[in-house]
């Protein structure tokens, strides 16, 4: 009886040893299968993140960074896509001094408003390059309106000029107060096709 359990624990030690080296031999294959897949898996990680690189590159920012510059851009473009386009007339210069005469107005004149019975009236004022936008932008945009049927009307000072607007049926003195110098000025539609016409050559404030 005591040989039996003998053969039994050594025939058993045998199994194990077999399957000890057996493993052991596999052992580095699968090693390296297994690093072969986290080395994919990784690559696939990366690939992933450089599919969302590429695809985040190819959306391109639309704003141009700058509003005068995005307007010339735009007119610019428009020639450009326009085979009846006369290169000879063109003349972009001219729109960007007229840009710059709308920053000058928009941003640096004065504007000091008073309400009157009838209306509104509006001291627009600067200096140096300021007073001369005010000089070509007021009086031709209140040429605009009175052709649109607005009552308005300018008189130059040394400063600037007065812009005075009177109420109608089409406009009240309420919507005067709230519109302001600014919201006057930019009523009706003219501004983008006067650009348009500016940089062709054929419109000069």
């Amino acid at each position: 009886m005591s040989k039996f359990p003998w053969k039994t624990t050594l025939a058993g030690f045998a199994i194990v040893g077999t399957t000890v080296y057996a493993f052991a031999q596999m052992a580095p294959g699968m090693h390296g299968q297994m690093m072969q897949g986290g080395q994919h898996g990784d690559m696939r990680g990366q690939g992933g993140h450089g599919d969302m690189a590429g695809h985040h590159a190819g959306i391109q920012p639309a704003s141009p960074g700058q509003d005068a510059f995005g307007a010339i851009q735009e007119v610019v473009q428009i020639l450009e896509a326009d085979p009846r386009t006369d290169w000879s007339k063109v003349n972009i210069g001219a729109l960007r001094e007229h840009l710059i005469d709308m920053n000058e107005v928009t941003l640096r004149a004065v504007a000091a408003e008073r309400m009157t019975e009838t209306g509104i009236e509006i001291a627009v004022t600067g200096e140096g390059r300021t007073r001369d936008a005010i000089l070509r932008m007021v009086p031709a945009h209140a040429r605009e309106l009175a052709a649109h049927g607005w009552k308005a009307v300018t008189v130059e000072r040394p400063d600037g000029v007065t812009l005075t607007v009177t109420a109608s049926d089409q406009i009240s003195l309420a919507k005067l107060k709230a519109l302001g110098f600014i919201g006057i000025m930019v009523q009706g539609g003219h501004h983008q096709p006067h650009h348009l016409m500016m940089a062709k050559g054929q419109f000069a404030h």
